[in-house]
């Protein structure tokens, strides 16, 4: 058998053994490195979009209306959910809680006190509790209470100080401030109208609306409002993932539309999944030639050793013995390319968590259990090919 090794040792360094070898073990270990990377990415982009570290609550609530187009012009119902897309919506696999988002029917003027002089024609709207991202003792309401809890957008208080007030002469407020005034809110039908305090109870990052509590709210639709009740013309759904494919095809093939800038992830997490597609389909077709390369590689040995293998036979060598001896040349080479592309992968991977730390984002910096399961896979079918191909031609020449 001794002679036999020396043998395939002389022909694996002639040149033409020796660059086939060569390619075939670059190739596959750049071909396992690919899938690798692919696999880790994939691992990476679920963590960054699923993990309980990385959620960003205000994302989460989505407001939903419908675009309004020209042929919509002055038909208001037409712009309102019927009970049918409404139930609709809540049965979609992206939907974990939903609600209706209620519109004041009647006339709103806020004015503020003192040197302000600043007096708006506004609009309320009421939301379930749930879905606030103010909490505050005073977001309370009952029948006979004169002071209205009011709900700003962090962005009106935004536009005033950098825009309204800036143009007019006005000073500029703070958050504490506005809480601190008591705004006068004048409430009128086309019969009625009635004075109350407001008093801003907090801004909210998540919805961009005037709140109030919806128990004010069906007080004062029920007497102020007219006697017509109106559909729900927005609506608002708590979803695990505003950037969800799935999501935003629904949302554009209803006629649906939300804050846009919640949505446009949906676009870099498709160019991210197709990249890592791309990545991981061209490790596979380069899997596929290494595995060739090898098996043209283990050909030429086989064919250049032919009347030593028939010799061997004839002195009482198995067949199977020299397959089994052929692979034990190959298996520790499999085995250190898998471990070398596991190692640059964990550096990478290494490398990828610290940058991403520091804009926030966590990640887990070593190579994921499906890594190692892929690397694992990968070893097994290069074996898988290389026993049938050894066995193929092994038994051709004895």
């Amino acid at each position: 058998m001794r002679p036999f090794f020396d043998l395939l040792k002389k022909i694996i360094q002639t040149g033409v053994g020796k660059s086939r070898f060569f390619m075939a073990s670059i190739g596959l270990g750049i071909a396992m490195l690919l899938i690798l990377i692919a696999i880790q990415a994939h691992i990476n982009f679920s963590q960054l979009l699923y993990s309980s570290k990385n959620q960003n609550e205000t994302a989460d609530f989505l407001v939903l209306n419908k675009k309004i187009t020209n042929a919509m012009m002055g038909q208001p119902a037409k712009s309102t959910f019927t009970p049918e897309e409404i139930i609709n919506i809540k049965k979609q696999p992206f939907v974990q809680a939903f609600g209706l988002v209620t519109s004041s029917q009647y006339k709103v003027v806020i004015q503020a006190p003192g040197d302000l002089h600043f007096a708006t024609d506004m609009f309320f709207e009421s939301v379930p509790d749930s879905f606030l991202d103010v909490k505050d003792a005073d977001w309370k309401w009952q029948e006979g209470d004169r002071t209205i809890p009011i709900i700003l957008p962090s962005d009106f208080l935004n536009l005033y100080n950098f825009g309204f007030s800036l143009s007019q002469d006005l000073p500029q407020i703070s958050q504490e401030t506005v809480k601190a005034l008591p705004l006068q809110v004048s409430i009128s039908n086309n019969i009625v109208a009635e004075q109350y305090l407001g008093h801003v109870v907090g801004f909210s990052d998540r919805i961009s609306s005037f709140l109030v509590p919806a128990s004010f709210m069906t007080w004062a639709n029920g007497k102020y409002g007219t006697a017509v009740t109106t559909g729900t013309s927005r609506v608002i759904i708590k979803t695990p993932d505003p950037s969800n494919p799935t999501l935003v095809k629904f949302l554009d093939d209803n006629g649906y539309t939300t804050n846009q800038d919640k949505l446009k992830f949906s676009k870099t997490r498709m160019i991210v999944q197709t990249i890592v597609s791309v990545v991981g389909f061209f490790g596979f077709i380069l899997l596929f030639f290494a595995l060739l390369v090898f098996s043209m590689f283990i050909q030429l040995v086989i064919t250049s050793c032919k009347h030593e293998i028939q010799l061997l036979v004839m002195l009482g060598t198995a067949p199977k013995q020299l397959q089994r001896y052929l692979l034990k040349q190959f298996v520790p080479l499999y085995i250190i390319i898998g471990i070398i592309s596991l190692l640059i992968l964990a550096a990478l991977q290494y490398w990828a968590a610290s940058v991403l730390a520091k804009h926030e984002m966590v990640v887990t910096p070593w190579p994921g259990v499906l890594v190692f399961a892929g690397i694992g896979l990968i070893l097994a079918l290069v074996y898988a090919v290389n026993l049938f191909t050894v066995n193929k031609y092994v038994n051709r020449e004895a």
